[in-house]
């Protein structure tokens, strides 16, 4: 979307934008996005990139030059401004404001009393009422036994061990599990926080969010621990704010490592199975299942804490995604990843012991196609790379598409000099209403798509002028690094 010269974007002022699946406790998955509706965002930069400032973003923050308005393309300064305040997600894919998906985080993790312990006195209650309905199960079918001389089966002589054929949810999380870490996070200052991740490579590569450990980027503390409760230092490779993603390694990794098997996000279709694993609210290798809801979901989000935002276009699902689940692998009916779960849309605070709130069924995955490609990237290479069109564009929360906005990021010129757009005829003022076959509504919807492309890639654009609508094709510009 934006890269270095991309333009700038004016953030939107959007209802509530997705949050981060480990946003700060103190923030939920959808912290306010309150976005300052003037400022331009680049449609150049990686993605795009708004200078707006919405007020909280969901999950991620978002590479390359800041978006101007309601969607920027790759260009504009960066970093662009968090997401505005609340986003609406219709049939059509609304706007979202631009923000970070969170480079800094709170521990999910409950607080004592009412949190962790709470959950611990109602698991005591639960195992108390238990055993005092299994005492007095376990008398009457004694007595019954006395006096009739009824005979029970036990399970060993009725039939053998339960078989699990290899589509079943059982079979796959089996298979699954042992490849996927919760990873706690914690920097210099001692806060931290929990996410999850799975294993990319058998070097001991492992894929997550960018907001799951951007903690523990500068000198922080990073482990990795696995359900068989092997504990592994790691450190950070490579991580992307635009995209939320980020890959680290662990240090000594042992030599049996099973990398998850990588599926096709662009085959996945609205209905399909999904599986989601991860860590919610601390309590790790939990499992959820439920469906893909929907596609090509527009999502900007950012952890609330201000200033960068992440842009994806995102597989829906309505398997239960809460903090803690984030950097996690959604799968399919036959255990193939096909996105990396990052934010949930959220009514309000809440949550389970922590002030947060959890899922309502609308959580959201990057697929797994664009994971894969920035994953490389950074193993490669350290930072990430970031398609562009060279123009900014507005961030604001429109239906009609994203319009190129009259002036840059920082006094920037709105439409980069030589850049994809330019090259293209594109000037101020021009609204993109398509790019290929999807429908562009909005600045971050453009940036979402501009990014799930890679540099070098042709597009076509449809834009209106004067009242005419117009059809260019361009190739995608690059630009390399979140700065």
């Amino acid at each position: 979307m934006s890269t270095e010269n991309e333009g700038t974007a004016v953030p939107p002022a959007p209802s509530a934008p997705p949050v981060p699946v480990d946003a700060p406790a103190a923030q939920t998955h959808q912290e306010r996005a309150a976005a300052d509706g003037g400022t331009p965002a680049a449609a150049s930069a990686p993605g795009a990139h708004a200078q707006g400032t919405p007020d909280q973003p969901g999950h991620g923050s978002v590479p390359g030059p800041a978006p101007a308005g309601p969607g920027s393309a790759p260009h504009a300064s960066w970093p662009p401004p968090p997401p505005p305040s609340t986003p609406s997600y219709g049939d059509g894919g609304a706007g979202y404001g631009a923000g970070g998906w969170g480079s800094s985080y709170q521990p999910p993790a409950p607080k004592a009393g009412r949190g962790r312990g709470g959950l611990v006195a109602a698991v005591l209650a639960a195992a108390l009422v238990a055993g005092g309905v299994g005492g007095g199960l376990g008398y009457t079918l004694a007595r019954n036994n006395d006096d009739t001389g009824s005979t029970t089966v036990s399970a060993s002589t009725s039939g053998g061990d339960v078989k699990r054929d290899p589509g079943t949810v059982a079979a796959v999380a089996a298979r699954a599990l042992p490849s996927t870490v919760t990873i706690e996070a914690e920097s210099d200052s001692g806060e931290g926080g929990t996410g999850t991740g799975f294993v990319f490579d058998t070097q001991g590569h492992i894929v997550t969010n960018n907001h799951v450990v951007a903690g523990a980027v500068d000198g922080g503390k990073l482990t990795a621990t696995f359900p068989s409760g092997k504990k592994y230092d790691a450190e950070v490779v490579g991580h992307a704010q635009g995209y939320d993603v980020a890959v680290i390694k662990l240090e000594n990794a042992p030599s049996d490592l099973k990398p998850l098997t990588l599926g096709d996000s662009d085959k996945v279709a609205v209905g399909d199975s999904t599986i989601a694993i991860g860590a919610p609210f601390g309590l790790s290798d939990t499992v959820t299942t439920g469906i893909i809801s929907a596609k090509n979901r527009p999502v900007a989000s950012s952890d609330g804490t201000g200033s960068q935002a992440s842009y994806m276009s995102a597989l829906q699902t309505d398997a239960s995604i809460n903090p803690g689940n984030s950097g996690g692998p959604l799968l399919d009916a036959q255990g193939n990843v096909i996105g990396i779960n990052s934010a949930i849309q959220s009514t309000g605070n809440g949550g389970f012991g922590t002030g947060q709130s959890g899922s309502i069924g609308l959580g959201f995955a990057i697929p797994i196609n664009q994971a894969t490609y920035v994953a490389q990237q950074l193993i490669k290479t350290g930072k990430p790379v970031y398609a562009k069109i060279g123009a900014s564009v507005s961030l604001e929360d429109t239906s009609g598409g994203a319009q190129i906005t009259d002036q840059g990021a920082g006094g920037s010129e709105p439409v980069e000099p030589g850049g994809p757009a330019a090259k293209a005829g594109l000037k101020p003022g021009d609204v993109i209403t398509k790019l290929d076959d999807r429908v562009i509504d909005s600045g971050p919807t453009l940036i979402g798509e501009i990014w799930t492309h890679k540099p070098g890639d042709k597009v076509t654009i449809t834009y209106e002028r004067g009242g005419r609508e117009r059809t260019v094709e361009l190739t995608l510009g690059s630009r390399v690094g979140d700065n």
